[in-house]
This record gives structure tokens, sequence and C-alpha cells, in this order.
């Protein structure tokens, strides 16, 4: 990879520090609380009244039938949000949510190849067709509810990469990186974090190569890239642990890794604030 020895320092630096436990709940209502990381890159998971209409940012949110619901923060989310709770009676509360700002890495490489800051016009319309398959896979909006359950890693290994650090290539910033790198050989097995219904299984796309996203409900899909071979196929329904990929290189990376991502629909989050601790192998 093209991490120096300083830079891989701070990323995992970074990254002790934003996989601490920054879960805390929040009490709203009487009947509506809510729990997660309230800080950028957080998963927020809620509970009401399943009489009771939530809003976020002035957006309805769907709640399960048990008055489930939940959301999340962007890498560059504003410091301040606005939740709110309205009974059948049509009486309204509102509550302000306060999200914790974080640091990211940046890294300046100067000197690579032009065509790796700049793909091919050749590849245009390839990126382009599977940028919709995978917008089309994020917007998917079903009623599991696997974002309830605890999440697990799926993979151990030295984390290479975290969430929204960024590069800039010979000048050129490129965008923030989204997901939580985690080395291993090419080959190895790669688990689901959490049951999840498959939506996309591709064996590989111009940038992400290898690609599987996984559907936990309501908005919340878990996506891994870079990958040697999907093992999984589209509508498939997956069990936490099941082996579901291989860790590879393909697309644009620089070295295998398993490259993983969390989305709140189009909303980036970050994986290390779903999961406890990594245990040694």
């Amino acid at each position: 990879m093209l991490y120096v020895n300083t830079l891989r320092t701070l990323l995992i630096t970074l990254w002790f520090i934003s996989s601490q436990s920054y879960a805390d709940t929040l009490i709203i209502t009487d009947d509506t609380s809510l729990t997660g990381s309230f800080t950028q890159g957080g998963l927020i998971t809620g509970y009401t009244s399943p009489l009771n209409t939530i809003s976020f940012n002035g957006e309805v949110l769907r709640t399960t039938p048990k008055g489930h619901f939940v959301f999340g923060f962007g890498r560059d989310a504003e410091a301040t949000h606005t939740l709110s709770v309205t009974t059948p009676g049509g009486s309204n509360v509102e509550k302000i949510i306060q999200v914790s700002p974080r640091v990211y890495a940046l890294q300046k490489v100067n000197g690579v190849p032009q065509k790796t800051v700049t793909p091919p016009k050749k590849a245009q319309q390839r990126i382009q067709k599977e940028t919709a398959l995978v917008k089309s896979a994020r917007r998917t909006q079903s009623n599991a509810t696997s974002f309830l359950e605890p999440f697990s890693w799926p993979l151990k290994g030295p984390i290479t990469g975290v969430y929204g650090s960024q590069r800039v290539y010979n000048g050129t910033p490129k965008r923030p990186h989204f997901g939580l790198d985690i080395a291993a050989p090419v080959g190895t097995l790669v688990k689901a974090p959490a049951d999840a219904t498959v939506t996309l299984a591709h064996q590989n796309m111009y940038y992400s190569g290898g690609t599987l996203i996984m559907d936990h409900g309501y908005g919340i899909s878990s996506t891994f890239i870079h990958l040697d071979e999907v093992l999984v196929n589209v509508g498939d329904k997956i069990k936490r642990g099941d082996n579901v990929a291989k860790v590879g290189s393909k697309g644009r990376s620089t070295g295998p890794h398993l490259d993983w991502r969390i989305n709140w629909f189009h909303v980036r989050l970050d994986p290390a604030l779903v999961v406890p601790p990594m245990e040694k192998k």
C-alpha cells in the first residue's frame, strides 16, 4: 500500500480513538430514546411508541411495527440536528441532537501516474453503469430488522485504512475514504457482519473490484469491496458469520485487504463504531 510508516501510525492511532465506545443513550420523551454514537459517522437506533411519528431534520422516519427506527450522521455532519416526536393526538416534542466533530487524516502523495488519478475516458461508461448499480442497491427500503442486532467483525487483521481519511494525489484532492480497511492475504474468507439479504454481487467493478452489498433493513447496508471472489448471489439470505466472500485486491487497490463500508441509504457511516474492539487472532 502507499501508506508511509508515519501515516500508518497516525491512521491506527485515529482508528483506536474512533473505535472507542461512543455508544450512549439519549432520552427524548418518556417513550422515546436513542442509542448509538453521537459523532460524525455514527449510527443511531431508536425506540418509540409504535403510534408516534418520528422526524429527523424534517423528514419522517419509518418505524418498525414495534417502534424501532434508525438513522446516521455522515462524515461531515453538522454539529446539531433535530429529532421530532409527534403523538397520535398531535402534540409534538423537538430535541436538538449534538454531534461531536472528528479529525481526519490527510495524506499528500506526489508523483502518481496520472491514469491513477483520472481514469481514461473509455472507462467512463462502465463506471457510470456500475455506480448506478451501487446506488440502486443502497436505496433498498426493506422491512428487515437486522440493524438492531450486534454487528461483528467480518475479518481479523491489521487496520490499514480508516473512515474519513483523505488523499491528495499530485495536488488533486480525492474523495474521502468511507470504509474501514483490514489487511489479509488474497483468498482469506470474509464473514457477514450481521444477518442480511444480498442486494448486489459483482465479481469485478472498475473501481471496487469484487463488490458485495448486503441489506440489514430500513436503509442500513454493508458493502465489501476489492474482493477476489464473491461467494453469494443477489437475493440470498445470509446469517451473521456466514462466509460470503474472499479478500482480494481487485479494482483500484494497492494491496490485498477488505474495505468494509456501512451506509444509511446515501449517508456513509463508520463501521468501527458498530463493532466491539477487535480481539486478537
